[in-house]
């Protein structure tokens, strides 16, 4: 079965302009704040994980026509109902009527504020040495990926340096699929901005994306 995203949206014309909002302005409707704790409250039970909440959002297929939380909300329900939490007849009545499956945790209110405050860090110990160095010239894959990546399709096939090594973390590309943590060497990666948008960039503009390594190969 072959792999959309419909969220690598980078570099792509035709969704109107951008209309900026007032700094701290968070929700635009009184049900959102309630969307935002329902995600964070299942997330920390640990039923999946963050990497394969991104992809069941980025493959809804009505992705284009939701807005922010109704995208969340969406992908909750796809999340719960693939992993039996969540029946069809409950959804559409829109309360609990079969017992609650156990979950692996529970995030309680008393703990909400230590628990966001600690966060999940995504480091981990490094299985070999990094194969690349701040400096170094690099290129990312050009072919489209069949699966989840956090490699933006504006930046396939194109050359850059690297500027800073973060570690190895956690590879989503493959933690989104249930395959493992799979931890890569992580990079920050500078392009010149007319490498990724041509003609149309700004002169001397720079743009950093982090890249783990099973995205680079070093160029020539």
């Amino acid at each position: 079965m072959s792999y959309t995203t419909h969220a690598d949206l980078g570099g792509r014309d035709g969704f109107g302009r951008v209309l900026p909002e007032p700094e701290g302005e968070l929700f635009h409707a009184a049900w959102e704040p309630r969307a935002l704790a329902l995600t964070l409250a299942m997330g920390a039970t640990g039923a999946w994980n963050i990497d394969m909440s991104r992809r069941a959002r980025e493959t809804l297929p009505d992705y284009a026509e939701l807005d922010y939380y109704r995208i969340w909300i969406a992908a909750l329900q796809r999340l719960l109902a693939e992993r039996g939490l969540l029946q069809s007849d409950e959804l559409a009545a829109g309360r609990a009527l079969h017992a609650a499956p156990p979950l692996p945790r529970l995030l309680r209110a008393d703990d909400v504020a230590a628990v966001l405050a600690r966060g999940a860090p995504t480091e981990r110990p490094a299985a070999a040495p990094a194969r690349f160095g701040v400096g170094d010239a690099v290129r990312t894959r050009a072919e489209a990926a069949g699966h989840h990546t956090r490699l933006p399709g504006y930046a396939r096939g194109k050359r850059g340096t690297v500027e800073r090594v973060h570690g190895a973390h956690v590879f989503a590309d493959r933690h989104a699929h249930g395959l493992g943590e799979q931890p890569q060497w992580l990079y920050s990666v500078a392009f010149d901005a007319a490498e990724l948008w041509g003609d149309a960039a700004c002169p001397g503009s720079v743009v950093c994306i982090d890249a783990w390594e099973p995205y680079l190969e070093a160029a020539g």
